[in-house]
């Protein structure tokens, strides 16, 4: 079994909860699974002008889409949405019009915050996005994860054995959902 999954982070900061969980998924990754973290912070605000010559961190990012087997996205929560910088992402990953390179793909929604309630608002807006995007989105097990900053060390790496297994358990119903989608 061979499976490349591009992950995105919505959030840029340096510490990102979210991007230190990206990192978790990877580490606990099945055999056989590898993860390409994609970098969204470079890309330009979406404006149609730049379509008749996208920028390269444009094609970047529709070259990582088409490579990938699968989608793995990690959203905080603002305002009960999801991140401006990952709309950014799935804006221009469907765009020129008629070139929606998300359609069809697998996809999963994770996300974490300091709060407890985790990131229900916005995987919930997150996912009306996915599906006009025509993506097969994974819907259980959802994962949220509040209370982060207690399950990380001050190297970034997951400390709580719990989120561990949930992770694990994840990635087991993921790749099945992958395979069954392929």
């Amino acid at each position: 079994m061979s499976i490349t999954i591009a992950a995105f982070s919505g959030s840029l900061r340096k510490d990102s909860y979210n991007t230190k969980l990206i990192k978790a998924f990877e580490q606990l990754a099945p055999e056989g699974v590898t993860i390409e973290t994609i970098d969204i912070g470079k890309l330009p605000l979406l404006n149609q002008d730049l379509e008749t010559d996208l920028p390269q961190s444009v094609k970047d990012l529709h070259n990582s889409i088409d490579n990938a087997d699968a989608i793995l996205l990690a959203t905080p929560e603002y305002n009960r949405s999801y991140s401006p910088i990952l709309k950014n992402a799935l804006d221009w990953g469907s765009r020129p019009q008629g070139q929606n390179r998300w359609n069809k793909k697998p996809a999963a929604v994770t996300g974490c915050t300091p709060s407890v309630l985790g990131t229900f608002g916005a995987q919930n807006h997150l996912r009306q996005v996915l599906t006009y995007l025509n993506m097969y989105t994974l819907q259980q097990p959802e994962f949220y994860l509040g209370s982060v900053a207690d399950k990380f060390n001050d190297k970034g790496e997951l400390t709580d054995e719990q989120t561990k297994k949930k992770i694990i358990q994840f990635w087991a119903t993921f790749i099945e959902w992958i395979n069954k989608i392929k």
